[in-house]
């Protein structure tokens, strides 16, 4: 077949377009521009840096690829950074990784590769994709140390069809050893951690360059409504957050609400923390969708536990009460391995 590889210039990726190649595929490699900044400068932290791009395009001239660059930075900006600013203007805490491969990757990408004839569009992520009864179904990762089938659950069928995720069947000590043994370039490469167009002075800093709504100053306050602080943007918070909220009242207290018509910022105690149930939003299902009154298994953090929950519908009720659940971030549905589908967490009680 015909496939599309999307080459970040990591060692995934690199081992993903080399198994294809292997597996005697045609294949084109790729790495997506997303970001450059006001001056056309390009991101300097994350996975789409200069250095990443010609590690990239090194390993896929090694590899004997045909390899582009595809520009999608008004896709990115539109999709993921405004999305991303208005989330935190609003209070909620955004998962710029997930609006990426809902709005981007496995979008726009997607298209691009129907476009160029290919069959398949093959990432470095660590998940499965697998077939039963004609259906395909998206699972956790061989390696759950590195699962990121979450950062991927709101894939449906009609995606998937057109999806291979081989590094996903590996641990990542074996993909480094692939890569190892074929003189990859990137085989010691360390892993991106950052969130690519924030640069390394921060989400706050970078918040507060793009809006001027984010220095908008207001209060902090406790449970009671009394005044204990202030501070100089609601952008700064998010719940559940301990350090970094500039009061001190010799115990500690968490940011247990976000209130962006009045830029208030309320702290409480660890217990005031708890929810029992949350609301969702933006669901989607892999393939068929749960019904009603099932119990699943609920993932609400990119590298958190699995957790008992019964759907009703539209919201998720907790078997054991949950701490520091925040509005924007993903809730991932599961059945054991499997993925069932996810939605963005629109309010908790």
């Amino acid at each position: 077949m015909r496939v599309l590889v999307a080459m970040s210039g990591g060692v995934d990726s690199s081992v993903a377009a080399a198994l294809m190649k292997g597996d005697g595929h045609d294949v084109i490699g790729v790495t997506l521009k997303l970001w450059q900044g006001p001056n056309g400068e390009a991101p300097t932290a994350g996975c789409c840096t200069v250095g990443d791009a010609e590690d990239a395009r090194r390993v896929a001239a090694q590899l004997d690829l045909p390899y582009y660059v595809f520009d999608y930075t008004s896709h990115f900006h539109s999709g993921v950074v405004d999305h991303f600013v208005g989330d935190y203007l609003s209070g909620r805490t955004p998962n710029p990784c997930v609006e990426c491969n809902r709005t981007v990757k496995f979008s726009r990408l997607l298209e691009q590769a129907g476009e160029l004839g290919c069959d398949l569009l093959v990432t470095g992520h660590y998940a499965r994709v697998t077939q039963q009864g004609g259906r395909f179904q998206l699972r956790r990762g061989m390696d759950r140390r590195k699962d990121q089938s979450y950062v991927l659950s709101m894939l449906t069928h009609k995606e998937l069809a057109r999806v291979k995720l081989p590094v996903g069947e590996l641990t990542k000590d074996e993909t480094r050893a692939i890569a190892t043994e074929l003189g990859l370039r990137t085989a010691s490469k360390p892993d991106s951690q950052d969130i690519c167009f924030v640069g390394r002075d921060g989400y706050k800093a970078f918040l507060h360059r793009r809006s001027p709504d984010a220095h908008r100053r207001g209060h902090i306050v406790d449970l009671a409504g009394n005044v204990v602080g202030e501070h100089d943007g609601i952008a700064g918070f998010t719940i559940g957050q301990r350090r970094g909220v500039g009061v001190a009242l010799g115990e500690r207290r968490y940011v247990v609400d976000v209130q962006p018509a009045t830029a208030t910022v309320v702290i409480g105690h660890r217990r005031h923390l708890e929810v029992k149930t949350i609301d969702l939003d933006q669901v989607t299902w892999v393939d068929e969708p749960v019904e009603p009154g099932e119990i699943v298994e609920v993932q609400y953090r990119a590298h958190g536990q699995a957790v008992l929950a019964t759907w009703t519908g539209g919201s998720l009720i907790f078997d054991q009460p949950q701490e520091a659940i925040a509005p924007g971030q993903t809730a991932a549905f599961y059945r054991q391995d499997q993925v069932l589908g996810s939605g963005v967490i629109a309010g908790a009680c």
